[in-house]
């Protein structure tokens, strides 16, 4: 047996020194910009020693809410390198929303984007250190820099939870999960490789980016494009053009976008330098991932993480991938599936999913009650439903807040929407419990169509038979609405507690 890692540790110190020998090489390619290896880490020191000198202590928080370029990876791993904890906020939240952050996780300092700036005026008095421009920030600043003396289990940085049910809750994780992240996952599984190219279309600001964009890439040496823009497909075919990535991490609703635009021509598609593609923030339907294939000739690698666990613990893999299921568990990962007085469902059947780690949160900042019934001893509440097939691929069935029970049995909603979406017509969909005549819960959908005038009633019925042809009878939809766009989170999860109120539910 080896000896145990050392307990002094720095994530940012880690990740760069990893990379001293790539002085030259370009670590991240921006919208306007180059920076090599050896410019990032002159910039990290640089962040750190000005953090320092103008009373910033370790322990204490800034907050970064700043668009996806080379200054996003500057001030986060500077902060770390410092021993202050960055707080990596969602760049799409309102002024009041970022109030509460501000308040709730007590930030000594702001590291904001120029475009961002609307949204905090009303709130700049009441942080003392307001930083807009983090180059001008880092021109006093010294070129080498000591690590601050933290360990393994110190607290590194916190993520935001989204929100999706709820007040977001600042999500606590420690030093030693970023490099552990790239060891278990972005290695054996994704492969990546110092010659690779990355592009997240998920941004730095949530957990799947971060380790995407920011801890997979430093860990082996690749170069990783950023876009500070919304994911749009026509961004996103800009980039897979003119950078061409080798690695790219989507979200199914951008797939789906990117494969219903004019502008994804089979040339395009067939021309790319594409070599993994990968995808998580909801589970992807089978049709979504078949149609990629035989479009682009690259498989999709579909996978779950979370905010608590930081990344992606069970995945596809290359070379055997099922699509409509989430893979088998990632190395160095351990799940269950539990029915609700916790004892383990058979084969098959669907239960609660539980997650075992070295990547688990600290816990959340100041939700104890919270904190305890997510996170137990070693395991960690997914809040997800799945089932097991006797092969060891796992099948998404639903949060377990989402499930419906209809006559007496479990309904996925996603199961549902995977169906309507497998509709030439459907572009994406939500199912929701609405009650009928009698007060009993059947599924209620929420359709967004490709082409919206085509919305009819006779539509409706023709999806409603299609959902029928391809599940049990009693899963089809009661009731079908025709809408423009599904409330989501900026992480690209459909928010259908959104949707319950209005579907009478």
């Amino acid at each position: 047996m080896g000896s145990a890692p050392a307990r002094e540790y720095n994530a940012a110190e880690d990740l760069l020194g990893r990379n001293a020998g790539r002085a030259d090489k370009v670590a991240y390619i921006d919208d306007v910009r180059e920076c090599t290896y050896g410019g990032l880490t002159r910039r990290v020191n640089r962040f750190a020693s000005v953090l320092r000198r103008l009373g910033v202590q370790p322990e204490q928080r800034v907050l970064i809410a700043m668009l996806d370029t080379i200054d996003w990876p500057v001030a986060f791993l500077g902060a770390i390198k410092a021993g202050v904890i960055p707080v990596a906020a969602n760049t799409l939240l309102t002024t009041s929303d970022y109030a509460y952050m501000l308040e709730d996780c007590r930030a000594r300092a702001l590291f904001v984007s120029p475009e961002l700036l609307p949204q905090f005026a009303p709130l700049l008095s009441r942080v003392g250190l307001v930083v807009s421009d983090v180059g001008s920030f880092c021109t006093t600043g010294t070129d080498s820099f000591a690590p601050a003396r933290t360990t393994r289990d110190d607290p590194c940085f916190w993520l935001y939870s989204s929100g999706s049910t709820g007040a977001p809750k600042g999500t606590v994780h420690v030093h030693a999960s970023l490099a552990q992240t790239a060891e278990l996952y972005a290695k054996p599984v994704l492969g990546i490789r110092e010659d690779d190219v990355v592009f997240s279309a998920a941004k730095l600001f949530f957990a799947y980016g971060l380790g995407n964009a920011l801890s997979f890439p430093l860990a082996v040496g690749a170069t990783t494009v950023l876009m500070a823009e919304r994911p749009t497909p026509q961004a996103v075919f800009k980039r897979l053009a003119e950078r061409r990535p080798t690695i790219f991490y989507g979200v199914p609703t951008l797939y789906a976008a990117m494969l219903a635009h004019a502008g994804f021509a089979p040339t395009l598609a067939r021309s790319l330098d594409l070599r993994i593609c990968t995808s998580a923030g909801e589970a992807l339907p089978r049709e979504l991932g078949e149609r990629w294939k035989a479009r682009t000739g690259v498989d999709i690698l579909d996978g779950i993480g979370s905010t608590e666990m930081l990344h992606i613990f069970l995945s596809n893999r290359p070379g055997e991938v099922r699509y409509g299921t989430t893979g088998r568990p990632v190395p160095g990962y351990r799940v269950r599936l539990s029915d609700e007085q916790g004892a383990e469902v058979a084969t098959g059947q669907v239960g609660d999913l539980w997650i075992s780690g070295p990547t688990a949160a600290a816990g959340y900042w100041n939700q104890r009650e919270k904190s305890r019934a997510t996170f137990c001893g070693e395991w960690t509440r997914s809040g997800d439903k799945y089932s097991c097939d006797a092969d060891g691929f796992y099948t998404y069935a639903g949060r377990s807040d989402d499930m419906l029970k209809v006559s007496g049995i479990y309904v996925s909603p996603f199961e549902v929407e995977a169906a309507l979406a497998s509709h030439d017509a459907v572009l994406e969909a939500a199912v929701v419990g609405a009650e009928d005549a009698e007060k009993l819960v059947k599924p209620k959908a929420y359709v967004v169509l490709k082409q919206a005038s085509n919305a009819c009633d006779e539509l409706k019925g023709t999806l409603q038979q299609h959902v029928k042809g391809r599940l049990a009878p009693y899963k089809y939809p009661r009731w079908i609405e025709f809408v423009s766009e599904l409330p989501k989170t900026a992480t690209g999860k459909i928010q259908r507690f959104k949707l319950r109120p209005q579907a009478g539910a």
